[in-house]
């Protein structure tokens, strides 16, 4: 049985900074991408060597342990700008050329402890991920999107930031593209709210296969949810076609896929989303509550030692926003500043360098 319809007249419209076109944000890269100085680069590196000089595994990297001294009234800005602001940041600079991959990762991680928790990105328990093509077929309803070379759709990840750092980049294609799932919200508010109101349905998502125990194989949280005052997004359209594959699951009615359809249709339209391609050493920030992020499709080197690579973290913030009921089922923990990640009875966490 489908829930009832959500009221969307008594809704709010949202306005706030991260309520963002994409035309203003290509037009305006400072109000998103910071340069690192080299102070910023020097102070990185000393509290990558100090981490380091400990020997001690990256998966236990902490803020005591990656000292900050410059660079950390920045990691407050931040925050800041995922909590309050666009949600939107990239930090370009870092000299990776120089790196091992393993001192990249390390002074990855290390920003990471001082922004947030790190979370488990799989069942496997990788607190570091990694964004390549791994031959995986997309069409595999087990497969995660990330693993292959395939667009990859709209969607948010199941943590409160994501982070990516670049190591190398394709040979052709792999842009990075962001919208603001909160500018979709009003669009839609406007155009349609018969079709919004779908949206505030428990639509099923597929877990591909990653299940804690006593849990369904998909999860059933809407599109959109209003709590305590704060709109917050939960998307991948890819693992909610592939969940109707459950007999259990909630049936989408055609009603539910033009809703869906015109979230996709509003997601690429160009005046509300923007590209931007991730060079060697960018480290970009996403949050999730807030924000959609995509990648497109790419072709890569033939040389493995060249093809595309993006090491990759999910935080869970501090004095964050508080996240409603059902986002436990993928959370497992609403708990501020303790949530979000898979962890399924086998999870053991560590950070794997390939």
């Amino acid at each position: 049985m489908n829930a009832p319809t959500q009221n969307i007249a008594n809704l709010p419209f949202v306005s706030r900074p991260s309520t963002w076109l994409g035309r203003d944000m290509r037009c305006s890269p400072e109000t998103w991408l910071y340069q690192l100085t080299e102070k910023d680069i020097d102070d990185l590196e000393n509290a990558a060597n100090h981490f380091l000089s400990l020997d001690r595994d990256i998966g236990e990297i902490t803020k005591e342990t990656f000292p900050l001294t410059t660079f950390a009234s920045h990691i407050d800005a931040l925050t800041n700008t995922m909590l309050k602001g666009t949600g939107v940041e990239v930090l370009r600079g870092l000299p990776i050329e120089h790196y091992t991959n393993y001192f990249a990762a390390t002074i990855f991680c290390g920003i990471g402890s001082h922004v947030g928790h790190a979370r488990s990105q799989n069942a496997q328990g990788h607190i570091l991920g990694h964004v390549r093509d791994t031959g995986a077929n997309a069409k595999d309803p087990t497969t995660r999107i990330y693993q292959t070379s395939e667009r990859q759709s709209f969607h948010t990840d199941s943590a409160d930031v994501v982070g990516l750092l670049c190591i190398r980049k394709a040979k052709e294609g792999g842009e990075s593209l962001l919208v603001s799932a909160e500018t979709i919200y009003n669009r839609m508010k406007t155009e349609r709210p018969d079709l919004l109101a779908k949206l505030f349905d428990p639509i099923a998502t597929d877990r591909r296969g990653e299940i804690p125990r006593g849990a369904k194989p998909f999860v059933e949280i809407p599109v959109f949810n209003w709590h305590e005052g704060y709109l917050t997004v939960f998307y991948q359209r890819q693992y909610i076609d592939s969940a109707q594959r459950f007999k259990e699951a909630m049936p989408l009615t055609p009603a539910h896929i033009e809703a869906l359809d015109m979230f996709d249709a509003l997601a690429n339209d160009p005046d509300l989303c923007f590209a931007m391609q991730l060079e060697p050493g960018d480290m970009q920030f996403v949050y999730n509550h807030s924000q959609l992020h995509d990648r497109t499709g790419f072709t890569d080197w033939s040389e493995p030692v060249k093809r595309r690579h993006l090491m990759r973290l999910w935080l869970s913030i501090e004095n964050d926003r508080p996240l409603p009921e059902c986002f436990r089922q993928r959370y497992g923990s609403i708990e501020i500043g303790n949530r979000g990640g898979i962890v399924t009875e086998q999870t053991r966490l560590h950070a794997p360098l390939d």
